[in-house]
């Protein structure tokens, strides 16, 4: 069975929409309260607020606190978790279908009265400044925070969602309670649900979850677009290597048609592992790296085009210009025959691993309405790959030269 997408009418005004899978194979109960819109997105001038703000609902409620909280849920194998991406923050469940009361009475508990006490806000944002002081020799972090700074620059995606040592020091309690406030609500939420039970009895069992988050505004959706105008960023630091993240911006939305085209593309020039041409020409003809990958990033807000590279000190430069050559190269003569036909081969002969879980098929489901695209739209583009002529492909690479406006974040010594 596969998801299905309904609706839930709270107090005759809201419709809440619900993913929903029935599955009977195992007595679970999975539940992912989706809130859109409220990711780090919406930091603005406090960076890591969505974090921090994730981080205290996972604190448990001001009445029990932490550690009796999380021991009512460990005692029942309750999984009850927030977290944020950029676009959404997330409360998700999950147990065994027997004790499905006990934990959606818990997760009431917590919406209703969630851990706002001055102390637990301290706990949370020392151990956050602490994570912060070690990944200052976490070199990869630095570089692709240093690559977000110059092609994101001026955009809600320019900051780390785990924010800085210097913002965390002033998020204050009724930053989170605002925070929370304004992302917690009917009008930003998308329910997602499935295990062994019907629909009939989500919806009776989530009612009274539901009935107690507030209507709210919607937030809205911003739209970013990648900096056109090429940059470098260096930064030097005591390591043995180097590490270069590079990105450029790429022209495509989410409900793009041809958005198909662009994940063979994709796939050929730096997601495939060693048969990708970033790793051949990078790290096997040339032995100048010892991992070279490339995407293309499509989102509901931005899409882009990035990757990475790790290589000797004294190799750093001769990889980087490498990099901007093979794009270029891509870019005006395309792909093989081969090349797309070893593509469509993997792409189509892996799909089914993509969709063996339960949780793999609803966060499918999840990202396809999130993004207005049909529920079948994983067959439409398989057979949309199956039919892609060689022809088409290069027409399509070549049409998207912007690919070739690389920025460059690299830590070397």
């Amino acid at each position: 069975m596969s998801a299905t997408i309904q609706h839930i009418a709270i107090n005759d005004t809201t419709s809440i929409p619900i993913i929903f899978e029935q599955d009977n194979s195992l007595p679970t109960f999975n539940l992912q309260l989706v809130f859109k819109n409220s990711g780090y997105m919406q930091d603005k001038k406090q960076s890591g607020i969505a974090n921090i703000s994730a981080k205290l609902l996972n604190e448990g409620t001001k009445e029990l606190g932490s550690i009796k909280f999380a021991d009512k849920l460990e005692s029942k194998a309750i999984s009850l978790e927030t977290s944020n991406g950029f676009e959404t923050f997330v409360i998700e469940l999950s147990c065994l279908k027997s004790e499905s009361k006990t934990a959606l009475k818990l997760l009431e508990k917590l919406l209703k009265s969630p851990n706002f006490t001055q102390n637990t806000l301290d706990k949370i944002k020392t151990t956050q400044m602490g994570i912060l002081k070690r990944k200052e020799n976490d070199f990869d972090y630095i570089a692709q925070n240093n690559l977000k700074k110059l092609i994101f620059k001026g955009t809600p995606l320019e900051n780390s969602s785990n924010g800085t040592i210097q913002s965390i020091s002033t998020i204050k309690l009724k930053d989170v309670k605002n925070f929370i406030h304004n992302a917690i609500t009917l009008n930003n939420l998308i329910v997602v649900a499935g295990g062994d039970f019907s629909f009939t009895e989500l919806e009776k069992s989530i009612h009274d979850i539901l009935l107690s988050i507030p209507n709210g505004n919607e937030n809205t959706l911003q739209i970013i677009q990648a900096q056109e105008k090429p940059s470098v960023h260096e930064e030097i630091k005591d390591t043995q290597q180097a590490y270069i993240y590079f990105g450029s911006p790429y022209h495509l939305e989410a409900q793009n048609k041809k958005n198909y085209i662009a994940k063979v593309a994709s796939f050929i020039l730096g997601g495939s592992g060693f048969g990708s041409r970033l790793m051949e020409e990078i790290r096997v003809k040339r032995g100048l790296a010892y991992s070279a990958y490339g995407s293309i990033s499509i989102n509901k807000s931005h899409t882009y085009f990035t990757g990475y590279l790790q290589t000797k000190l004294e190799s750093a430069t001769e990889a980087k210009e490498l990099v901007k050559s093979l794009i270029e190269e891509f870019v005006k003569n395309g792909v093989t025959q081969k090349e797309l036909d070893s593509a469509k081969k993997f792409l189509s002969g892996s799909e089914p691993l993509r969709t063996e879980t339960l949780s793999q098929r609803l966060n499918r489901a999840f990202t396809y309405y999130y993004r207005g695209l049909d529920p079948d739209f994983a067959q439409q583009e398989l057979n949309n790959i199956e039919k892609l002529s060689l022809d088409e492909l290069n027409a399509f690479i070549k049409s998207h030269n912007e690919i070739q406006n690389l920025s460059f974040s690299i830590v070397r010594k």
